[in-house]
């Protein structure tokens, strides 16, 4: 038997991670495995399975702990980089976040660099559907390259564009970004956070069951993979039978939870008009003709929840003893403290008039006075079939190895600026060019981050969110922006506007940082 695959997972604790986990074991013949766990009770509960299983070795550290990072990496052939601080989690500790989701993969890619061949490292990045933004309808589809798009005050969005930028500007020669959307996990109960009621109700979302993203994480380190699928970004869904809308999705959870029509439960106007994220995929077919994951639906997950459920949520779920649940007490003392809670509260922020939220999801004080009670003016259903697909400013009919200097020029006029470099190599995709953006800021980046990726200008980029102002010279980028935002709007929400669900023991640093002329938010505070 010749050498065993070496692999090396983050976030094994994880919903993705653990996934991954489950799947990988069943190739302990092949595969020697490490995993970088965080050294906390509730990590260490998780892993007892493993604990001393042929195959998987357990290293408890810290992915800030450039030398705990170095002791994975080192012979590695897989790096599976899973591992990020998510919501609700990060907007209450975002300089936590965007330390250990951006700077663990700078410790990453530095300790790969550090091999003796780093050519041989296989990375993925798992990003997020949040790099993309608010895609209600009429833009509820989309695809790699559309804008990167991070909504107001989302201090984790800002933290996997961070994140993934380095990791395609890397010059690593195999890196792969998949754009990881909501994985369904069984425990719906762990979900029950005000954070639900910052989606809007028409909102699209393609999901991911766990078994998925398992299954993904498997076949990605078996053998097959051509060499054209490396250095790509990829959206990760579910498929067809994984797309639903916010407010029938909350209804079937609801009902399994035992407590019936949500909107019994819960005001419409609780709900955001706008700025979350989510969507459904006109292109993650693709990723699923690379490595076919596809193995659960919709149906299976919420069977999974209708079996995973606590006793107490069963026994409510049986009419007789719902109907002796007095709703109105669910509605004030339950799903009502949620909307309320300080900080992330929805109705916390109309109590209190906090302008800056309240305009960025509900876009004045008087537009959520005007939301009807259920039932009247609904938006419409919207379906696949039917949908405004964005222009990203290129021939995308072009093979990818016949791009030229003039799709580089295209594009950036259709951003509202220019490609400065005079040439490039027909269908090098991953040298830097010279570009500079309507406001007059120069920078580089390869084409693969502009057109491929859908980024732009980094000093542009939030924080701070200049989205008006950017939209009224931008065309690609107001395509999605005045899609739930008018032209007179004149919004500027400060990089420091994501503290303020944080409380006063918690670091309060990054988002107060200022950005130098020409650079990105993250440029200094980790290596790029």
């Amino acid at each position: 038997m010749g050498r065993k695959k070496r692999i090396f997972i983050t976030g094994a604790t994880g919903s993705m991670g653990s996934a991954g986990l489950k799947e990988l074991v069943k190739h302990r013949d092949t595969f020697d495995i490490t995993c970088l766990v965080r050294p906390s009770k509730v990590n260490k509960k998780k892993m007892l399975p493993y604990y001393g299983e042929r195959g998987i070795r357990i290293i408890f550290g810290n992915m800030l702990n450039y030398e705990d990072v170095l002791d994975c990496v080192n012979d590695a052939d897989y790096i599976l980089h899973t591992a990020a601080v998510i919501p609700p989690m990060a907007d209450h500790d975002p300089d936590f976040a965007y330390r250990v989701n951006v700077g663990g993969t700078a410790n990453i890619i530095k300790a790969v660099k550090a091999q003796p061949d780093p050519d041989k490292v296989k990375l993925l990045y798992v990003g997020s559907v949040a790099q993309t933004g608010d895609r209600l309808p009429p833009l509820h589809v989309g695809r790699i390259g559309d804008p990167i798009s991070p909504g107001p005050f989302d201090a984790y969005g800002l933290s996997k564009i961070g994140a993934e930028k380095l990791v395609i500007e890397s010059g690593l020669k195999h890196w792969v970004s998949f754009r990881q959307t909501y994985i369904t996990i069984p425990d719906a109960m762990s979900l029950m956070d005000g954070i639900m009621y910052h989606q809007p109700i028409q909102t699209c979302i393609e999901f991911c069951p766990p078994k998925n993203a398992g299954v993904l994480l498997e076949k990605l380190c078996l053998d097959g993979l051509p060499e054209d699928f490396w250095c790509r970004i990829y959206n990760i869904g579910g498929g067809p039978s994984c797309r639903l809308i916010y407010s029938d999705y909350m209804q079937r959870m609801m009902e399994l939870l035992g407590m019936g029509d949500f909107t019994r439960i819960m005001d419409r106007n609780w709900f955001a008009l706008r700025n979350f994220h989510c969507q459904w995929y006109e292109d993650s077919h693709v990723l699923n003709s690379y490595l076919p994951f596809w193995v659960e639906t919709a149906e299976d997950y919420f069977r999974q929840v209708k079996e995973c459920a606590p006793w107490y949520v069963k026994m409510a779920g049986l009419p007789i003893i719902r109907n002796m649940i007095p709703m109105p007490l669910v509605k004030s003392l339950v799903m009502g403290r949620m909307a309320g809670r300080k900080g992330d509260g929805t109705m916390y922020w109309i109590k209190n008039n906090v302008t800056d939220r309240i305009n960025a999801f509900f876009r004045s004080r008087k537009d959520w006075e005007n939301i009807p009670p259920w039932g009247v003016d609904m938006p419409a259903t919207p379906t696949v079939d039917t949908y405004v697909r964005l222009n990203h400013g290129y021939d995308e009919n072009k093979p990818k190895s016949e791009l030229d200097i003039e799709n580089m020029r295209e594009a950036a006029a259709f951003r509202g600026g220019e490609c400065l470099s005079p040439a490039m190599t027909k269908g090098d995709l991953t040298t830097r060019l010279k570009w500079r953006c309507a406001f007059g800021h120069e920078f580089e980046a390869s084409p693969t981050l502009i057109l491929l990726g859908g980024y732009w200008c980094p000093e542009c980029e939030a924080p701070p969110w200049n989205n008006d102002e950017i939209a009224a010279r931008n065309p690609f980028f107001a395509q999605v922006w005045y899609n739930t935002h008018s032209k007179d709007e004149k919004n500027v929400f400060p990089a420091d506007c994501v503290y303020d669900c944080v409380g006063k023991d918690k670091e309060k640093i990054i988002f107060k940082r200022k950005k130098k002329a020409g650079q990105s938010f993250s440029a200094g505070l980790f290596d790029e």
